[in-house]
């Protein structure tokens, strides 16, 4: 089903604004060209016909993009369908509340993209990544207990929203786990790790660009709001970032990369007629 209405007054504005363009060249043009009477109902026709094929055109376009910029607050920010492993500059991952490395489908599903990132580039060797998460400088307040009696995983819990820089990778806990391992956030703790997440990308991006996932679209539940999309996850995330303290400094930026499985379910033309996108 298109995500745009065939009548969309966003279409139909942006349409009449082309063919102001079109009129007014087309005006200038027949001042110094003469068009014979029998040519005139056969042009006329072309005419419409191309205009008609213009629309359908400029509908299907908007219904179906992929990719686009905003500008937020004097930052780019891009919105695209692809692969966040393949952008360059940093990649932000989401990790648990513990930095879990297990993939073993209970813990961390290898269907998640943290489980695609450990199995992708530590599959034989997560001790390495577990040392470096261990011996990570952490800010005051990051870590927040040792939680021994956890069966499963580390023991080590952190504030959601802190961050470890690992290579050009942003690793950050984000997900809450319940006592069945089940990753979940209450509304408030969701903009809490958008905030916090922020805040911290600021002070560690060194000027590069940054890519981030829509945080929540996997399998972390959202407390309260099973059924939010992830369209308005996204919007929450570029509000999240408006009134926040960062501020990408040209030319580096922001993408927001949306898997290709998801895209059908957003409608980038409505994020990018509101202002700042939300």
């Amino acid at each position: 089903m298109p995500k745009v209405g065939f009548f969309d007054r966003r279409v139909i504005r942006q349409f009449l604004e082309y063919i102001s363009a079109i009129s007014t060249a087309l005006s200038l043009f027949l001042i110094f060209v003469d068009i014979p009477d029998g040519a005139k109902i056969l042009l006329g026709v072309i005419f419409v016909l191309g205009l008609v094929i213009g629309y359908i055109t400029l509908w299907v376009h908007s219904s179906t993009l992929e990719n686009i910029d905003l500008d937020i607050e004097g930052s780019t920010v891009t919105i695209k369908t692809g692969d966040i492993f393949k952008e360059s500059g940093f990649k932000a991952i989401a990790f648990n509340e513990y930095f879990d490395t297990l993939v073993d489908n209970k813990v961390i599903s290898d269907e998640s993209l943290n489980g695609i990132f450990i199995n992708k580039f530590f599959s034989s060797s997560v001790q390495v990544l577990d040392d470096h998460i261990s011996s990570y400088n952490f800010e005051e307040g990051d870590v927040v207990c040792d939680n021994v009696e956890r069966k499963y995983g580390k023991s080590r819990r952190y504030s959601i929203g802190t961050v470890c820089v690992y290579g050009e990778y942003i690793l950050a806990a984000f997900s809450k786990f319940d006592d069945s391992n089940r990753a979940m956030l209450t509304m408030p703790e969701f903009l809490e790790f958008l905030i916090k997440f922020w805040d911290k990308v600021n002070k560690v991006y060194a000027q590069k660009n940054v890519s981030v996932p829509i945080f929540g679209s996997g399998i972390t539940r959202i407390k309260e709001h099973r059924n939010i999309s992830d369209e308005e996850l996204l919007k929450i995330m570029l509000w999240t970032f408006r009134i926040s303290e960062m501020r990408f400094k040209y030319p580096a930026k922001l993408t927001i990369v949306i898997h290709e499985s998801k895209i059908n379910q957003i409608n980038l033309l409505d994020i990018k007629s509101a202002k700042n996108g939300i």
